[in-house]
């Protein structure tokens, strides 16, 4: 068999493999993400105790926000998602990292925000992320979320907090870009909570 021979079969088998492979669906045109307004300039540093350092704990959410896309509540009863909406990773986690980066900004107090259960800080920020999508009804995007603060000494508060964002497209990048204020807006109004 001549070379010629041996590359031409070889050409046609990964051909007929190609059409029998697949590698998953065609990925996004972007992704979506957070970004904190306020961020905590380099070089910045905090220190402190396990009594004065608070814990960013990740949200719960219900099942519609444990997933990569993008909610539009429809009607009372029904929700679909958003055309190329997709987020780099679960929005819980996202909005978690955008509380402790606004948290760090607003005063100089210790903040922990990983997982690392090495890590002790008495106080902790917990809750559940009820809304962070589109309402098709309104035209608006809106973040709502329930949180928990166990204070070091042992006392817990609750409080709710939203942010509405009205006249928004059904388009992914205006979406997106009204879910980061609409984060934005919600982790400020939380930092003035839990205070510096």
């Amino acid at each position: 068999m001549t070379g010629t021979t041996r590359g031409s079969l070889a050409l046609g088998a990964a051909l007929l493999l190609a059409g029998c492979i697949s590698f998953g669906a065609e990925p996004p045109p972007s992704l979506l993400t957070l970004t904190a307004t306020t961020p905590v300039p380099a070089g910045a540093a905090a220190s402190g105790t396990a009594d004065t350092a608070i814990k960013i704990i990740e949200p719960e959410a219900p099942q519609r926000l444990g997933v990569p896309r993008v909610p539009v509540q429809i009607n009372d009863t029904e929700i679909a998602y958003l055309k190329d909406a997709t987020w780099v990773e679960r929005p819980t986690r996202l909005f978690r990292r955008l509380l402790a980066e606004t948290i760090r900004s607003r005063g100089n107090r210790l903040v922990i925000d990983g997982d690392d259960p090495g890590v002790v800080a008495n106080a902790q920020l917990r809750g559940t992320l009820r809304d962070f999508g589109y309402d098709a009804r309104t035209s608006s995007v809106v973040v709502r979320f329930d949180a928990i603060r166990a204070s070091s000494e042992g006392g817990v508060e609750t409080r709710r907090f939203e942010s509405i964002q009205p006249g928004v497209i059904a388009e992914a990048g205006a979406v997106g870009d009204a879910l980061n204020r609409g984060a934005n807006d919600v982790a400020g109004q939380v930092a003035d909570w839990i205070g510096s």
